[in-house]
């Protein structure tokens, strides 16, 4: 039963990732202009003569000159083989920019997951059967600075901190001599201590919202009649809030899941900025400045795919740990 509602699932999937293709590429090109005009207003604001003649040939080049329709159909083809074309801006092929960049960003992002969910749950438990606690207002007065304050800022300042105190520098991923140099044990092990920065970073306000969500959940969970009778078949305390309400009030981060794939490509693209990281999200910014169709339109399908995997990752998770959900 399981694997026929895989199954379907992915069949449900392919006409959606067709259809949001499509929509993608429509909006990369629905701009006015494109590359070469926005490569002709660089040439111009930087006191360059602009050659009609040769745009028009960088045109025919890129096949800007076809019909919009004629250059999806190329461009899907081609992804379908696994050619997600040539960068415009970098004169590189898309998926010599991605990968490693995309791997950075899986790395960043299930690191701040863990985090974010190793933290919430026990602090979101203690604030639910704590109810009104010194605790629970503790829990809640840093959840809701966690959620109010971006990460941006809060990047900053632990970057002034650290510069000014300290006299380290916390940005990036990688030390000056390993952010060329090819991968080894040195090099991960290098990454491994510049991670925790940005994964407390971008954690905190995940961390706030799954706290408060797994409260709210909780709190629903304990005030239900087969809490009480559980309780008065003698159920030890502990043993009764871990073994039903608990389970219960997992769903939602489950679902983060959903959310999280996504997030791969698009999340924190400003903090990304601030610290200097090598993700996908200020690469993403720039192709789509730049009009750089292949590049923004490779993390944009990668961004509907993903969306599409994290959905059906958590539907799965939350088929097997909630007995409510039926396959059907």
């Amino acid at each position: 039963m399981l694997l026929s509602y895989i199954l379907r699932r992915i069949l449900w999937a392919v006409p959606f990732l067709f259809a949001a293709s499509l929509v993608a590429f429509l909006l990369i090109t629905l701009p006015p202009g494109d590359y070469v005009t926005t490569y002709a207003q660089t040439l111009m604001q930087s006191g360059d003569t602009v050659d009609q003649a040769r745009l028009d040939a960088l045109r025919q080049r890129f096949g800007l000159d076809q019909p919009v329709v004629v250059q999806y159909f190329i461009w899907i083809g081609n992804v379908l083989r696994g050619d997600f074309g040539v960068s415009f801006e970098w004169n590189q092929p898309v998926s010599e920019l991605i990968w490693e960049r995309l791997g950075l960003s899986f790395a960043l992002e299930i690191a701040t997951l863990m985090f974010a969910w190793s933290v919430a749950l026990p602090i979101g438990i203690y604030s639910a059967v704590k109810k009104y606690s010194v605790g629970d207002y503790i829990a809640s007065v840093i959840g809701f600075i966690g959620l109010a304050v971006p990460s941006f800022l809060i990047a900053l300042v632990i970057m002034y901190v650290s510069i000014v105190h300290f006299g380290k520098d916390v940005s990036g991923l990688f030390s000056p001599e390993y952010r060329q140099a090819p991968w080894s044990w040195g090099k991960f092990v290098d990454l491994l201590s510049h991670l925790w920065v940005p994964m407390i970073i971008l954690g905190l306000g995940m961390t706030a919202g799954l706290t408060r969500i797994m409260r709210a959940n909780l709190l629903d969970e304990l005030n239900k009649p087969y809490v009480t009778t559980a309780r008065a078949k003698g159920l030890s305390e502990l043993q009764l809030v871990l073994k039903y309400p608990v389970r219960l009030a997992l769903n939602p981060f489950v679902s983060t899941i959903g959310w999280a794939f996504p997030q791969l490509i698009s999340g924190a693209v400003i903090t990304a900025f601030v610290l200097g990281l090598p993700t996908t999200g200020p690469l993403l910014l720039q192709a789509l400045l730049a009009q750089d169709m292949y590049l923004a339109g490779a993390f944009i399908l990668l961004l509907c795919s993903l969306a599409v995997i994290g959905m059906l990752v958590s539907d799965i998770l939350l088929a097997l740990i909630d007995p409510r959900i039926r396959f059907q």
